[in-house]
């Protein structure tokens, strides 16, 4: 088989693509660049919140991957140790989220171990808005990847939060941020709970009904299953470092959320 050869007015150019096109060779639509990846191809998991108290950060994230219409996971996890003293808690494509994770807390080991101290907090957040910026082909196509990223500054000695976009841009939040499906209802949860200066209690209590009143509107974001054990993961980090709360506090705040909510109920049936 010769090259094949193309009128002036035919010519693919440089793009192999388009010489596959022109020579009937075209690729699959499944894999052409241009096409999107097909709905519920890959679990998808929602939703993120993470909240500023006096001592650090609290971060917290559902526990529900969906496939589409369907539940794909029931106890995925979305909240991880990034390093000894920030987090990040994804949402999107649960996949390459996690991949990316994996991949961030192996740069941030190696740039510590290289020159021998951590990189600034600053500087985390600069790392993980470039891996963003290198997978935007991939949003592209349909497979988002949104994280939050938070972390206790020793320079600044407060916690501080950032949010990101597809592009890897990164933006700094004050007080809390969410992303995902449920973020708008988890936010306004936030939104209406959050004062200054709350303890890492109250933060936990706060991120805890945020999730469950999300849950309540979205499908894709998970409420607590006590049949099952499942609950939203809940990390706090403060100066002493990032730690996960127990199932068994999250069980507990949330039975109180509960018992709270089903109170003002009946005490409104009786008005």
């Amino acid at each position: 088989m010769g090259l094949p050869l193309f009128a002036p007015d035919e010519d693919p150019g440089p793009s192999f693509l388009g010489l596959l096109e022109r020579s009937g060779l075209g690729l699959p639509e499944a894999v052409t660049p241009s096409a999107p990846a097909p709905a519920g191809l890959a679990p998808h998991g929602t939703t993120v919140v993470a909240v500023r108290h006096r001592d650090g950060v609290v971060m917290a994230g559902d526990r529900r991957a969906t496939s589409g219409n369907l539940i794909s996971h029931r106890s995925i996890e979305k909240v991880f140790p990034a390093d000894r003293h920030s987090g990040v808690a994804i949402s999107g494509t649960a996949g390459m989220a996690m991949e990316m994770v994996r991949l961030f807390q192996l740069q941030l080991e190696h740039y510590e171990k290289v020159e021998g101290k951590a990189l600034s907090l600053d500087g985390k957040a600069n790392q993980l808005s470039q891996m963003l910026r290198g997978h935007l082909p991939m949003a592209m196509q349909g497979l988002v990847v949104i994280p939050l990223f938070a972390g206790y500054d020793h320079r600044h000695d407060t916690g501080r939060l950032f949010q990101f976009d597809a592009t890897g841009g990164r933006y700094e939040e004050r007080d809390h941020a969410a992303t995902g499906s449920g973020s708008l209802h988890a936010s306004t949860v936030v939104k209406l709970r959050y004062r200054n200066a709350m303890s890492e209690d109250e933060a936990v209590d706060v991120v805890v009904e945020a999730l469950f009143q999300a849950a309540d509107e979205d499908s894709a974001t998970g409420g607590p299953d006590p049949i099952r054990g499942i609950y939203p993961v809940v990390a706090s980090i403060t100066a002493d470092g990032f730690e996960r709360l127990g199932d068994d506090r999250v069980a507990e705040r949330t039975a109180v959320l509960l018992e709270s909510l089903t109170s003002g109920a009946a005490a409104g049936r009786a008005d």
